[in-house]
């Protein structure tokens, strides 16, 4: 059967693979932006809190069982869930209970700027150009270092994403960074790489010195 937006998962249902059980469903990721499901938390039997991230395109059908198209040990190689760098519970309605709910750690921007428009980086005389890039082609993840060119200096605590079409446009950084309570979010365009955490192409200094923005809710 098709798997789409209107296809029910149960909490707590069986999970199989092609050649046996995989384990059981204990919670499902969803995107608040593209507002879609994207992954199922699948814990193991007898392993508790040791779950693994099932894409939503390895579902072969779903109902009083989810069938997956895998081998047990293909699902067994999946990433680990780490919810940790998930938010919990989503906005809108899903038809879950909100503790059976992970987000992506996506927002919306307040600044009222329109994509041609920029944002200055701190640096007199030097803009950053206020780029977008489509959600689905940053693989950013919650928790991540972020590097300046002169260390680190804090932690990714999610992508902040323009609703007007879903592109992201800055990554931001968790509390406790450098410089407490301040919201720091660095235009994607200074990121340099993600590949190992992310780097950006700003100082210390020229981080601190980016203006400050306004985050609307969780979308």
């Amino acid at each position: 059967m098709p798997i789409d937006e209107t296809t029910t998962f149960t909490m707590g249902s069986e999970v199989r693979g092609t050649d046996g059980v995989c384990g059981t469903l204990r919670r499902v990721v969803v995107d608040p932006v593209a507002r879609s499901l994207t992954h199922l938390v699948v814990e193991p039997q007898h392993r508790e809190r040791d779950g693994h991230l099932v894409p939503i395109e390895l579902v072969a059908a779903a109902g009083p069982e989810i069938e997956l198209s895998c081998t047990i040990a293909e699902f067994e190689k999946l990433e680990q869930a780490q919810e940790l760098r998930f938010l919990p519970g989503a906005q809108g309605q899903w038809g879950y209970e909100q503790q059976d709910l992970l987000s992506l750690p996506y927002y919306g921007l307040g600044l009222g700027l329109s994509p041609d428009e920029t944002l200055n980086a701190g640096r007199e005389g030097e803009m950053a150009s206020y780029e977008r890039i489509p959600a689905g082609e940053v693989q950013v993840r919650r928790g991540e270092p972020v590097q300046a060119s002169d260390g680190l200096i804090g932690h990714v605590q999610g992508l902040v994403v323009d609703p007007a079409d879903h592109h992201v446009t800055h990554v931001l950084l968790q509390e406790g960074h450098l410089w407490g309570t301040k919201q720091v979010a660095i235009p994607i365009g200074s990121v340099t790489n993600v590949d190992d955490g992310v780097a950006v192409a700003l100082t210390k200094d020229e981080v601190r010195d980016l203006p400050p923005v306004e985050l609307d809710d969780q979308k």
